[in-house]
């Protein structure tokens, strides 16, 4: 039997990726003469402690945000160390053990072993505002990787953020007939909450996700980062942007419902400093399980970069994408006699695939969007930001909002259920179609500063917020109400209805509530200036404390003209100036774990949905004081085994006073009465369990209630749209991952129990559970072939909700995917 001469070489411990991945390379080396080999998995886990001693000095690194000599996809020489092997023998595929030679002739092998990059908690957050990464930022925050969105093949925002808990997709209340993203964030609106780099992408849209890198979830009230809005918390997707590395991706993808969808990712370093990036995106599909719902859209993206690399650098991104889409406000709920709560009219026998709409419905949009943003590092201690937004939205919008009254609910029980007639002119907002055009600006200029007082380390954030957005609309009008439809049996067409020109209805325009009247033209915009500060301050190097303030004066109007001339225009405006702290303590014993409370304030003016107009002023309510939140939470978070796996635990308890309240019907906001609270757990656990086997897996437990009300009979009772229960998993398994024959298979479960859909709870969703998985095949370096099949079990789920109606999801479908990269 050989001796075994082993000797351990740890060369070097780095972490970086653009997107935010850490990766740790330990080199191993061993004699090729030995009898047996030992596997580099265990191995990572015993020589974890390893780059124990190196963390403080990639920490140092890793604010900077520059990236390493050696980039950790690229063949690493050794470091010339005395008695240490001369020269790397790489394997020239960067697959498998680099040979090393040594001073005696003989070979070792230098095993390479990496973190997990579907470990989120290294994260960077990627806002001026916020300059750590997810461990290190005291807040619950939930990443959707780029990898995850990959393997999922990902194609919106809304699929993206399937895989984080507490996020609930609604198609919107009231007047103005919203549709797009909108989503609820624990249970409260986050309709105005969608980031992008940080700036408020104000569209009313359905993004999609062909030119994101990942999407991060800010979970909390976020004003004093954000401003005015985030009760349950915001939304920020990070874009691909230039960067080193030439490359040229493309993929297409094909499969049920008529889905067919071309992505295009393109980089290329121009010069040593200047970098472009261009992405594109084709969609046509329709949707399995739902009749005549369909999506036709397409997107670029291009941007540059100046200075790359440098002290200072700006760049410049443009976006547009634009779309044809049928709206699907989905199926009404129905009250079986002698049951207790109203359910989805599909858990009674009515076809899910039912479609209520008409010829009429149609969801165009066209939205562009010019982004300037610049970093200069003035010195080692100070960083400075400007960043600049400019929006142009466009939007044609007109949807049937069907509804099983009284009479209708009684024939579908009835013993000619057939006899059951939907009325399809909906509330507010319903019978009208109308074109919406709108502009927005942001610039937000933020400093960030690092210092240290004799023992005590300072990080200081502050800067100013200044946004304005205007909205134009022009309301049409059919030349009569909209004839009714079967339940059972649907029909699009309705003889004689037609829309007419601008003006030519202006009798059959919508009565809007409270003397407004019947109105041609709504105008409304919105003025937010705020000023931002904090602190934090290490007072050990175990322990520190951070503190912040934000300041927004909020100035709004809104008005109706036009139409019916014997109702006045309405002209209204409101002013309010909010103040919105936060506070947060936390223990960090070491780079890997941190211990957190965090206590913080958001404030919600009303009107503040401009675009969607989903809270217009109105004479009514235009003195309600707004909404206000709070958010105490404590919690924890580990990056663990040499980060391949990263734990986070909180409970938090989430309090809105003043809450405001939209009727479904009328679309009326009533008096800001209602107290309401969520407090729960949130748990997660995302990384590489053994080498090969990736997961991320979340969990949330809520309890939510209203806690006081002027409708007495709402206090006690379960926050609609707030699930008790929750929870996703994904995992993938890579077969001979470097073989000519290798395969990664995978798949997962998405869970969410039961919601109530009015704040009453007397219409109740059943749960969803959805079960997808996913194979794919390397070929060579360049060419992946997938299959995704979704749904597998063809369960009927529920997507969007209302508060009386639902929409079913996609039924069981497969997509077949063939990519490239060079």
């Amino acid at each position: 039997m050989h001796n075994l001469n082993l000797r351990i070489i740890i060369i070097r411990c780095y972490s970086t990726t653009p997107s935010g991945s850490y990766y740790n390379r330990l080199y191993y080396p061993m004699r090729k003469n030995t009898f047996r080999r030992i596997h580099p998995a265990p191995l990572a886990f015993g020589l974890a402690l390893g780059c124990g001693t190196a963390l403080p000095a990639m920490a140092a690194d890793d604010a900077t945000g520059k990236e390493p000599a050696h980039p950790p996809h690229a063949p690493e020489k050794s470091e010339k160390l005395a008695g240490q092997p001369q020269a790397v023998l790489s394997n020239p595929k960067g697959h498998g053990p680099d040979l090393v030679k040594e001073k005696d002739g003989t070979e070792s092998e230098h095993w390479v072993v990496t973190a997990s990059p579907m470990n989120t908690l290294r994260t960077p957050i990627g806002i001026s505002r916020m300059p750590q990464d997810v461990l290190h930022t005291p807040q619950t925050i939930d990443v959707v990787p780029q990898i995850l969105m990959q393997q999922q093949n990902v194609k919106s925002l809304d699929e993206a953020l399937k895989n984080v808990p507490g996020i609930t997709a609604s198609v919107g209340e009231g007047e103005g007939g919203m549709s797009g993203d909108q989503f609820l964030i624990r249970g409260f609106a986050a309709q105005n909450d969608i980031y992008e780099n940080g700036l408020r992408d104000f569209g009313v849209y359905t993004r999609d996700s062909f030119d994101y890198d990942h999407v991060t979830v800010i979970k909390g009230p976020s004003s004093q980062v954000f401003g005015n809005g985030t009760t349950g918390g915001a939304i920020n997707i990070t874009t691909k942007t230039p960067n080193e590395q030439n490359h040229i991706g493309a993929s297409f993808s094909g499969g049920s419902g008529s889905y067919y969808r071309g992505t295009l990712d393109f980089n290329h370093k121009i010069t040593d400093t200047i970098a472009v990036r261009l992405t594109a995106m084709g969609n046509e599909n329709n949707m399995v399980g739902r009749d005549y719902i369909y999506s036709h859209r397409w997107g670029i993206a291009p941007s540059i970069i100046f200075g790359l690399g440098k002290k200072v650098n700006y760049t410049i991104e443009y976006f547009h994408q634009s779309d044809n889409r049928i709206p699907d406000y989905g199926v009404p709920t129905v009250k079986k006699p002698g049951a207790q709560y109203a359910r989805p009219a599909t858990e009674y026998g009515v076809s899910r695939t039912n479609w209520y709409g008409t010829t009429f419905d149609q969801d165009n949009t066209s939205d562009d969007m010019l982004t300037g943003r610049l970093k200069w590092e003035v010195n080692p201690h100070i960083t400075v930001y400007n960043d600049t937004r400019g929006g142009l939205y466009s939007r044609y919008y007109s949807a049937s909002q069907e509804a099983c009254g009284t009479v209708c609910n009684a024939a579908l029980f009835s013993s000619h259920p057939g006899t059951a007639t939907i009325s399809r002119n909906g509330g507010l907002g319903g019978p009208n179609p109308y074109q919406q055009d709108d502009w927005s600006v942001q610039n937000v200029a933020s400093a960030v500063a690092n210092f240290n007082t004799g023992t005590i380390r300072h990080q200081m954030i502050g800067g100013v917020d200044v946004e304005h957005i205007y909205d134009r609309r022009l309301n049409y009008a059919y030349n009569g109400t909209r004839q009714g439809t079967s339940l059972l049996n649907p029909s699009m067409l309705v003889p004689g209805l037609e829309r007419g020109a601008a003006g030519q209805y202006a009798n059959n325009l919508t009565n809007m509530p409270n003397g407004v009247g019947k109105k041609e033209w709504k105008t409304g915009d919105a003025t937010d200036v705020g000023a931002f500060f904090s602190e934090q301050a290490w007072l050990a190097p175990w322990f520190s404390v951070r503190a912040g303030f934000r300041w927004d004066h909020w100035d709004s109007h809104y008005s109706a003209t036009g139409g019916v001339a014997s109702t006045p225009d309405t002209h209204l405006g409101q002013k309010q100036d909010t103040f919105n702290p936060n506070v947060s303590l936390m223990y960090t014993p070491n780079d890997h774990s941190m211990i957190y409370f965090n206590w913080a304030q958001s404030t919600t003016p009303i009107g503040l949905y401009v675009t969607n107009s989903s809270e217009p002023l109105t004479p009514k309510n235009a003195a309600f004081k707004p909404e206000r939140s709070n958010l105490y939470e404590i919690g924890a978070k580990y990056s663990a085994f040499h980060d391949r796996i990263g734990f986070t635990a909180a409970v938090f308890r989430l309090e809105k006073s003043n809450s405001l309240m939209t009727d479904p019907s009328s679309g009326d906001v009533t008096a800001s009465s209602d107290n309401q609270r969520n407090q729960g757990l949130e748990l997660s656990a995302s990384g590489q369990i053994v080498k090969g086997w990736n997961m991320i897996a979340t969990y949330a437990r809520y309890d939510s209630e209203t806690t006081s009300s002027l409708t007495l009979a709402d206090v006690g009772k379960q926050v609609q749209y707030v699930p008790r229960n929750q929870a996703t998993v994904w995992t993938t398994y890579e077969f001979a991952p470097k073989k000519a024959y290798n395969l990664t298979f995978g798949g997962g479960v998405t869970w969410r129990e039961g919601v109530f859909l009015d704040p009453a709870n007397t219409a109740r969703v059943p749960a969803n559970v959805e079960f997808d998985a996913m194979v794919s095949h390397q070929f060579g370096q360049h060419w992946k072939v997938t299959m995704n099949g979704y749904n597998l079990d063809n369960r009927l789920n529920y997507s969007n909700l209302f508060s009386n109606r639902v929409t079913p999801s996609i039924g069981r479908a497969f997509l077949f995917n063939l990519s490239m990269t060079y």
